[in-house]
């Protein structure tokens, strides 16, 4: 089974629909690989990438700008048979920033940030692109309105992410964000940082989405994989961590998650949160 979200926040109804295709869009892109008989890790960074070129994200093409008004990308992927993991931090133009999470992943470095990490990138392949090429329209208009009237910085329906579990019961990780509209260069939220918006091990696969400071200060991830280790039933672990966030952290988010055997699982305390689901028996979807 593969499930990614497509960002919690509050996308506007007009919207809802191409939130929604575009994440069965990622999901059978995923399947397809698993369908193959692919790895968990190869699925969920299959489907990232997908999202990563659809403009209605915040990842890669139409993903959030700096307060100067530059990309500033981050990413991560975790395996949760090896426990590795790779993450990338204030990455520039790069347009699927997944892939090179992955690549990172049989490295002894865990988290790379910066020019240094793009010079990696770029020995390992990897190519940037011209930052006009992943910034859209809609993203220039909503600069202009946080950071020259002041709006509000909630890029609505922004991090993408995946869980998957692969036919042999493996579990794996992905998220993927531009951040926060009009964030302090230099910025670094919870979706590339292990345990906080993105984990994976033998209990449970997580990608987090929402207000990345308070996920990260409440190490979010992590304190859901603690609880089940303990126990607890799976979807009570996880919408009380979020309901932890938003009450003694004061941040808002949905996160998805699968366990070695249980269902899909989509939990947001926020207005929306794009999601879908595909199986070898099917596939579903909501916002």
């Amino acid at each position: 089974m593969i499930l990614v979200h497509g960002g919690a926040g509050d996308v506007p109804p007009e919207s809802r629909p191409a939130h929604e295709a575009g994440c069965l869009e990622a999901v059978r892109a995923g399947g397809v690989v698993l369908a193959g008989g692919g790895s968990a890790v190869e699925a969920v960074c299959a489907a990232v990438e997908v999202l990563e070129g659809l403009p209605q994200y915040n990842a890669g093409t139409g993903c959030a700008l700096t307060r100067d008004g530059r990309v500033s990308l981050d990413a991560a992927v975790m395996d949760g048979e090896t426990m590795q993991a790779g993450g990338l931090a204030c990455l520039g133009a790069f347009p699927h920033p997944i892939r090179i999470a992955q690549r990172l992943l049989p490295e002894k470095e865990v988290l790379l940030v910066g020019p240094p990490a793009e010079e990696w990138a770029r020995l390992q392949g990897f190519a940037m692109v011209p930052e006009s090429r992943l910034i859209t329209e809609r993203v220039r208009k909503t600069w202009r309105e946080v950071v020259e009237n002041g709006g509000s910085g909630n890029f609505a329906g922004g991090t993408v992410g995946a869980v998957c579990r692969d036919a042999r019961g493996r579990l794996a990780a992905g998220t993927s964000t531009g951040g926060t509209m009009g964030k302090t260069p230099g910025r670094v939220g919870d979706s590339p940082l292990v345990g906080a918006g993105t984990y994976a091990d033998e209990h449970c696969a997580i990608s987090a989405t929402g207000e990345g400071e308070s996920f990260i200060r409440a190490c979010f991830a992590g304190q859901v994989a603690e609880a089940l280790a303990d126990g607890m039933e799976a979807e009570a672990a996880l919408y009380s961590q979020l309901e932890r966030v938003r009450d003694r952290y004061e941040g808002v988010g949905g996160a998805i998650m699968l366990t070695p055997t249980g269902p899909p699982m989509a939990l947001r305390t926020t207005e929306t949160m794009s999601w879908a689901w595909w199986s070898p028996e099917g596939e579903g979807s909501g916002i």
